[in-house]
């Protein structure tokens, strides 16, 4: 059977920290002196209280897992803490229901950015910042996921990032703490060197910090129901360009990355055919959409990368409504938010490297329908690539597409039209907020959804986050065996 101490560590962990990051709301309405910090002092003690209850009941234990335990743990996990975070929403001024509070607490930990709240303006600022900060964390957390535990479970190729001596059966793990500590330096660093650019360019600093969260994070919460538009200001467009390709691109490449190898990052085949294919984007959209926007050529250029960027990347901002660019920009963004940044970024979608292995293994099947019996050996990043991982890979895109599909289609049930329904899907299970059409589009949001879509996009979201095959293989009736 399983062990279920390391379980209930790991849990108490979590409880206890979602405790401890609830002070951040707390503070904020204290700062702006409003009777809201008292819904936050409930939950924070009951959080710290059971979470440390199963802390120190559990700290002596051996921490050593087995491959069952691990997915049960990812898992767990990410469920826990959306429904902890999700508490906040339930019991302040903005009173959401219980499926809006869950959508809205995945919508943050996943760093979708799909949104049930309208009036932004008036909600409580504690309440606006702990949505930001739910990215800020989803997107940190994401990136140890994805480059530390996803490797292991051999989800969709990922084993191609396993680093050398990151062995979760290993009780000495000095290099995989190393690898993560730096990762989370620059990831704080980058916070603060948002905060402080969007406040020089503009930004009052209560919106510079809670941009500066969601921006990093890939996330895309704003403070106010226009997003961008609402700043009206070309530099904190190109702050924000800039950044959320930085999140786009893996975090151990910028880990690797000194100031004597500066250009160590382009070295990555990764990062090359993602920054490739951006750019394509950018150049066919501002063809094809110049002439349906105001401004001149710079505004234009501006405009046309920063809702590109933030498609692909899956932050969801907004800075124009980009359905009256024309039917090319609306088809090819929906193509956008399938293909993502880079594995081991913040970013959703299936992510560049899987569509490069894919191509890869098309190529060598090609050949070798020329030559039968020749042996020919992909590679990535002067990696070979065997069998397993080409797999992966395969098996990976046939669950995303099927996922896909079966979102799409429970909720067409529910009365919604065909535009609505694909764009949500795709938006849920790659993580990017803003769908097409009246209903969710670039001016619209998902608060008229029914409770029965809101369940699906949220079940969608958290799929597409925890990249669907780490939930699915719960299902196995033999994964329950001894």
């Amino acid at each position: 059977m399983f062990n279920l101490k390391p379980i209930a560590l790991v849990s108490g962990t979590v409880i206890c920290a979602v405790g401890f990051f609830l002070f951040i709301p707390l503070i904020t309405e204290i700062i702006y002196k409003t009777e809201s910090w008292q819904s936050y002092a409930v939950p924070i003690l009951l959080y710290l209280i059971v979470g440390g209850s199963l802390v120190i009941t559990n700290r002596n234990i051996d921490l050593k897992i087995s491959l069952k335990e691990a997915f049960i743990i990812t898992v767990l996990s990410w469920l826990l803490l959306t429904f902890l975070c999700a508490v906040p929403f339930l019991y302040t001024k903005v009173s959401l229901g219980i499926v809006d509070a869950l959508f809205e607490s995945m919508s943050g930990v996943t760093t979708t950015g799909a949104t049930t709240l309208n009036n932004l303006e008036s909600l409580p600022k504690g309440i606006l910042i702990w949505r930001a900060f739910l990215q800020w964390l989803g997107g940190i957390g994401i990136v140890v996921i994805a480059l530390f535990i996803l490797p292991f479970l051999r989800i969709g190729g990922m084993q191609l990032f396993h680093l050398e001596g990151d062995d979760p059966y290993d009780k000495s793990l000095p290099k995989i703490s190393s690898v993560i500590k730096k990762i989370f330096i620059i990831y704080l660093t980058m916070t603060i060197t948002l905060i402080f650019l969007y406040y020089i360019f503009g930004m009052v600093l209560f919106d510079a910090i809670s941009h500066s969260f969601t921006t990093i994070s890939t996330g895309g919460f704003s403070t106010h129901d226009n997003s961008f538009a609402f700043f009206n200001n070309d530099k904190i467009l190109l702050v924000a360009i800039i950044f959320m390709i930085i999140g786009s691109l893996p975090f151990l490449v910028l880990v690797q990355t000194s100031n004597k190898n500066l250009f160590a990052i382009f070295k990555d085949h990764q990062v090359r055919v993602f920054i490739f294919i951006l750019s394509i984007a950018i150049i066919l959209i501002f063809y094809f959409a110049n002439n349906y926007i105001d401004g001149n050529y710079l505004n234009k250029i501006v405009a046309v990368s920063f809702n590109t960027i933030s498609i692909i990347s899956g932050t969801g901002y907004i800075s124009e409504n980009f359905e009256n660019w024309g039917n090319y920009a609306s088809v090819l963004f929906l193509l956008l938010m399938f293909i993502g940044g880079c594995a081991g970024s913040t970013t959703g979608g299936l992510k560049v490297f899987r569509f490069q292995i894919l191509f890869k293994y098309i190529n060598l099947h090609l050949r070798k329908m020329l030559k039968p019996h020749s042996i020919i050996a992909g590679r990535f990043n002067g990696k070979k690539i065997n069998e397993t991982t080409f797999e992966s890979v395969m098996i990976f895109f046939f669950a995303y597409i099927m996922t896909f599909s079966a979102s799409a289609l429970f909720l067409s049930f529910s009365g919604l039209d065909f535009l609505t329904c694909i764009s949500a899907s795709a938006s849920a299970i790659s993580n990017v907020g803003p769908g097409l059409g009246d209903i969710i589009g670039p001016e619209g949001n998902f608060s008229s959804l029914s409770s029965y879509s809101k369940l699906v996009l949220t079940s969608t979201m958290f799929l597409g986050r925890l990249e669907m095959l780490t939930i699915f293989v719960l299902i196995l009736p033999s994964f329950w065996k001894n």
